[in-house]
């Protein structure tokens, strides 16, 4: 995404994932008069019959939204929450190569929620398979969304403008 959007009070609606909408959504806010720009991308210019502007590198809301402070369930955010670390066997994974194991499996009557559900790598994964006798390290939890905002502001950011840094930092 092109735009960074900040609340009303200067920080990002969202670290999980962080707040950035494309540029046509961005122009939308201007011309609705829904947010300020705080920087431009200077090299981008976009063009209308009768007008043409920059697009919004950062753009911050009038009108203050509520932060949301639950965690939603997703593969990602497991993989988040144990670092990318296989709970069986403790080996540092890959992004690409993490895979969702559920402690309980689902044949036996688990559920595909925090508390069931762990970071594993293929191996150990394809070796535990439909039983329930290899445990996790760390027991499956529902994290804290402070703790996840802490551990993907350690991951770096993919930053369509050095203007970002100043927020998300």
């Amino acid at each position: 995404m092109d735009t960074l959007v900040l609340n009303a009070d200067g920080q990002p609606l969202s670290f999980l994932p962080l707040s950035t909408i494309d540029w046509q959504e961005s122009i939308r806010y201007l011309v609705l008069d829904k947010a300020s720009v705080m920087a431009w991308h200077e090299d981008w210019i976009v063009h209308s019959v009768d007008w043409e502007t920059n697009v919004p590198a950062i753009l911050m809301l009038r009108e203050y939204m509520k932060p949301k402070t639950s965690v939603r369930f997703s593969k990602s955010n497991v993989f988040l929450r144990d670092g990318h670390t296989c709970q069986y066997c403790g080996v540092l994974l890959d992004k690409r190569n993490c895979t969702l194991d559920h402690v309980k499996p689902l044949s036996q009557g688990g559920k595909t929620v925090f508390e069931n559900t762990v970071t594993a790598c293929s191996p150990c994964n394809s070796t535990k398979g439909n039983s329930t006798k290899m445990k996790p390290k760390v027991k499956p939890y529902r994290p804290d969304y402070f703790e996840m905002v802490n551990k993907r502001k350690s991951i770096p950011f993919n930053i369509r403008h050095d203007s970002w840094l100043d927020y998300i930092n």
